[in-house]
């Protein structure tokens, strides 16, 4: 029976994606894995996966065209079969027809595979969230196996390189199978579930020996009513090793006293819950007493002798990682070079202070250099260029990277056509972007296409330091601002007082030379030191 392919929802704001390239064309055999064409959506240009085998009997998009999400995009059938009116919405109709010429002209073709076509169940890949992303953590599952899943429902939360999203879903049905435990990684479009029908053959999808699926057995399978009370017999006797984890080996506590343990430095771990069903609470906490090694008599004898050795092994993080590899690619292959220099900021502390009596968001000496650094891009448009091995992409737009230090390291969020946002709504939007990094509510479209970057460390009292460039396939130039320092000059032989600040720009010199750099940071110390000139 033939199948239609459909446009995906590859996001949860996608909803039409561009065809960029069809890898299969009419009358090409597909199998199940294969990658039918590559779709351009609103975060990223992602692989389509065929899930069913056959030949590719018709493509109703060409490459370029844009297909709303759930329009017929092809059809995979047998040789011959008849498919026209799946396309005009009547998919049922002809089955009893085509069914016996497929047997008698292609019965061999039937015989080494299960025909997945008539499985009513999908399977739910791990997507690409991000694109730098080539993994997602399951970091929890809010569906167990047997729960009724409605389209829409958030099945579980995925820690990428960026943040820790939401991944939904996008079938109707029970959720048969769970492929990937909380904790661990999966790659991008692997399968970590299915959904489908009570009772529906899912191992088929999977390609997978029915014993693959027993970690995670299913009360929908008749035939394995033991397997799955075993299963969850096992789970208990195995993992609660205190009494304070669930039978998942999470650990569980309320949120006070999990505030509480981190910032006393105690590890949930050796805490003993008296809560309900184990929890940790706020009292177990305040009453805890680190065990003390004991130190027999011969050992007080050296008095210079003390503390223990100890450490402790971090596992990394998603966003880590993508830090270490992002770095660790500009490190071997931008050419970099540094151009530093000193601005003097009195003016900018006065226009600054009387900017604020106005505007109905505060605005901070960040803001001021951001809506430098648009209004100098613009002007010297070769420092808002990036590198692309056989030409240099020069940007018209100016969106800036505004770099922000979380918890788990460091994101950028990007603040679009920065240049032409009056300081006020610069700063509202600063601000916004900001308070959704540390609370890990980014999304993948408040990260992507920085055309530069800026680093800022003068609030932690740093003067002056030098940044790795972010991304080297998106930038060529990054900068790093120190603190506002008040410091005696001379001038016409009287000493006074004044205020200023070092920036450092890291330039990659396949891209931008070193006077090229140079006039930037002049544009930019020139709007800074005359900042009236940010209003106009």
């Amino acid at each position: 029976m033939a199948e239609v392919i459909r446009m995906p929802k590859m996001s949860d704001t996608m909803t039409e994606g561009v065809i960029a390239a069809w890898n299969k064309k009419v009358g090409d055999v597909v199998k199940s894995g294969d990658i039918l064409a590559e779709v351009e959506t609103d975060k990223a240009t992602m692989d389509m996966e065929s899930y069913y085998d056959g030949t590719l009997l018709y493509i109703g998009v060409e490459k370029g065209q844009a297909v709303p999400v759930d329009a017929i995009m092809a059809v995979i059938g047998k040789p011959g079969e008849d498919f026209q009116s799946l396309l005009s919405g009547t998919p049922t109709a002809p089955v009893a027809e085509p069914a016996p010429v497929a047997e008698a002209t292609a019965p061999v073709a039937a015989a080494p595979v299960v025909d997945t076509s008539n499985i009513k169940a999908k399977v739910v890949t791990m997507p690409l969230l991000s694109d730098t992303m080539t993994e997602g953590v399951i970091h929890t599952w809010l569906k167990k196996v047997g729960d009724k899943v409605k389209s829409g429902d958030i099945l579980a939360e995925i820690e990428t390189d960026k943040a820790t999203m939401e991944l939904e879903a996008y079938e109707d049905g029970t959720l048969l199978y769970i492929g990937v435990e909380a904790g661990k990684a999966a790659k991008v479009n692997a399968v970590i579930a299915v959904i489908g029908e009570e009772g529906a053959n899912y191992q088929a999808l999977l390609g997978a020996a029915p014993v693959a699926a027993a970690p995670v057995a299913t009360p929908a399978a008749a035939e394995a009513p033991k397997a799955s009370s075993s299963a969850q017999v096992a789970a208990p006797t195995a993992a609660p090793v205190q009494s304070a984890s669930n039978s998942n080996g999470r650990i569980l506590a309320s949120p006070l006293a999990k505030k509480l343990a981190e910032e006393k430095g105690i590890k949930l771990a050796d805490l003993s819950g008296s809560g309900e069903g184990g929890r940790i609470v706020k009292s177990d906490v305040d009453n805890f007493t680190p065990k003390v090694p004991e130190v027999k008599a011969a050992t007080a004898q050296v008095a210079a002798v003390s503390g223990v050795e100890s450490y402790e092994e971090i596992g990394l993080t998603q966003m880590r990682k993508a830090i270490a590899r992002s770095l660790a690619e500009s490190q071997s292959t931008a050419v970099d070079f540094q151009l530093t220099m000193e601005i003097c900021m009195d003016k900018a502390i006065q226009a600054r202070e009387v900017m604020n009596q106005a505007s109905p968001v505060k605005i901070s000496f960040n803001d001021m250099v951001l809506k430098a650094c648009g209004v100098a891009l613009k002007k010297h448009p070769n420092v808002n260029s990036s590198w692309r091995e056989d030409h240099i992409r020069r940007n018209a737009h100016v969106h800036i990277g505004m770099a922000v230090a979380i918890a788990e390291g460091l994101v950028v969020p990007v603040i679009r056509f920065a240049d032409t946002l009056p300081l006020s709504v610069l700063a509202a939007t600063t601000k916004d972007l900001g308070g959704k990094a540390k609370n890990g509510k980014l999304q993948p479209k408040d990260w992507e296409g920085n055309t530069f970057t800026v680093s800022n460390l003068g609030m932690f009292g740093i003067e002056s330091f030098t940044s790795i460039i972010n991304n080297p396939k998106n930038e060529s130039c990054i900068l790093s601002v120190g603190g506002i320092k008040e410091i005696v000059a001379v001038k016409n032989g009287q000493f006074y007082a004044t205020s200023v600040m070092k920036v450092t720009l890291t330039c990659d010199h396949r891209v931008v030379d070193g006077a090229t750099g140079a006039a930037f940071l002049v544009t930019l110390k020139e709007l800074l030191e005359e900042p009236y000139k940010l209003l106009v």
